[in-house]
Order: structure tokens, then C-alpha cells, then sequence
């Protein structure tokens, strides 16, 4: 099992440190290598805590995270910067490219901190940027660039380093419904390609309904459900 989330607790404190607001109560969640789910709720009902718990960017009041064998909600923040350059991945719902750089720029960027061998970080990006289909725009910035192209930019800069992992939030809540095809089709080819571990915050039941597993988030705790007819429902 790639990652292993167990009975996690995350609350939330008003900034006047008087009302204490649990989001996830007692959570439990296994994903296996090479598997690809989507994770679905109300909004506020904490999927993004969730993503950012399971992508190291936050931690949990009490629980255990485990990627592989290694207990990394225990980890230290040095360790867990060095852990998140190399195994993670992140795409949000808005690509956060730098304007001020262009698309070849922006996806060797994740490359920087590692000291990566700048060859190879080249010969990848070209692979990447052919496979995705917009190997003719590396060359211009985000402002040139359309929000269909500028969100598979995002997805490449989020496989430079090769990551086991990539969580993914609302990835095609900002596309029209093309585009967003486009994008939910290069997540999955991916997956089954690259044997990338894929995990969806989704709101779109047709991206849900692509993954391997779907779970619904809600009152603090995760409930699988693979029939994203009965999740929309509710």
C-alpha cells in the first residue's frame, strides 16, 4: 500500500480562539500503488484539508499518515520539503504558473531545489510537454497561453520530478467542458501509463466516475461509494 491514513482528527480554531470546528473525525483512508480515486462532498465538508494532510502541506491534530512504510506525519519540516519535491505532485483548480515566466520556465522550476540533473530535467520536460500537446507553446508565457493549455502546463510541471503520487484539486473546476474532457482523459492516461498513484478532489462526477475508487467526504469521515449517480444525489 502506497499511502495509509489512519483514524486522522483535524479542527480548526475561529482566529479569536474560541470556537473549535472539526473538519475530519476519526478519518481513515488506503490507497494502493498504482491506483487512481476520487474523493467527493459538500463544499466546506473538508476535502481540500484532506488533500493537503495526505500532500504533507498540513498536519493532522492526531492520527497517522503513512506513505509506504514510513511514518510521515512524524516527520520534521525539513524532511517532509525534501519528501514533497520528490514524491508528490500538486495541480490545482487554477495552474499558478509565474506570468513572468515562460511555459518551459515554469515546468523546470520544481527541478531547482533537487539540483536535478538539468539534461535530464530537459529531456523529460520535452517528453512531457509532446505527450500533453503543447510542445509548440513552451516557448510562451501564461498570458499567451488558454486555460485548457495553461492547466496541462500545470500537470507537466507536477510530473518533472517523477513523483509515486499526484494529488490533484478541483483540476478542472476552472475549464470549460472541452477542455476539462481533455484534461480528466491526460489524468487518467497517466495513471495507467506512468503507474503514477492518482487521488481527485472533484466536484464533476463524469472525472469521479474515471477513477477506481470513489469515496464521498462527509461529517469528518470518508464513506466509499462507487456509483457516482447516488453521491451526486446527495
Amino acid at each position: 500500500m502506497l499511502l495509509n491514513l489512519k483514524n486522522i482528527e483535524k479542527s480548526y480554531t475561529s482566529r479569536y480562539g474560541r470556537v473549535s470546528r472539526k473538519v475530519l473525525d476519526g478519518l481513515d483512508l488506503g490507497v494502493e500503488r498504482g491506483e487512481k480515486i476520487a474523493i467527493v462532498g459538500p463544499s466546506g465538508s473538508g476535502k481540500t484539508t484532506l488533500l493537503n494532510l495526505i500532500g504533507t502541506l498540513d498536519k493532522p491534530d492526531s492520527g497517522e499518515i503513512l506513505f509506504g512504510d514510513d511514518l510521515i506525519s512524524a516527520w520534521n519540516e525539513e524532511e517532509l520539503s525534501r519528501f514533497r519535491n520528490r514524491k508528490i505532485g500538486f495541480v490545482f483548480q487554477f495552474h499558478h504558473l509565474l506570468p513572468q515566466l515562460t511555459l518551459w520556465e515554469n515546468i523546470l522550476v520544481p527541478t531547482l531545489p533537487l539540483k536535478a540533473d538539468q539534461a535530464s530535467a530537459h529531456l523529460r520536460a520535452e517528453e512531457l510537454l509532446k505527450t500533453t500537446g503543447i510542445w509548440e507553446r513552451r516557448s510562451q508565457k501564461p498570458g499567451e497561453l488558454s486555460g485548457g493549455e495553461c492547466q496541462r502546463a500545470a500537470v507537466v510541471r507536477a510530473l518533472i520530478n517523477e513523483p509515486e503520487l499526484l494529488l490533484a484539486d478541483e483540476p478542472t473546476g476552472a475549464l470549460d467542458l472541452e477542455n476539462a474532457v481533455g484534461l480528466s482523459k491526460l489524468l487518467t492516461e497517466i495513471n495507467l501509463h506512468n503507474k503514477i498513484t492518482l487521488v481527485v478532489v472533484t466536484h464533476s462526477m463524469e472525472l469521479a466516475a474515471k477513477m477506481d475508487s470513489l469515496y464521498l467526504l462527509k461529517n469528518g469521515s470518508l464513506q466509499r461509494n462507487d456509483k457516482p449517480e447516488t453521491i451526486a444525489s446527495k
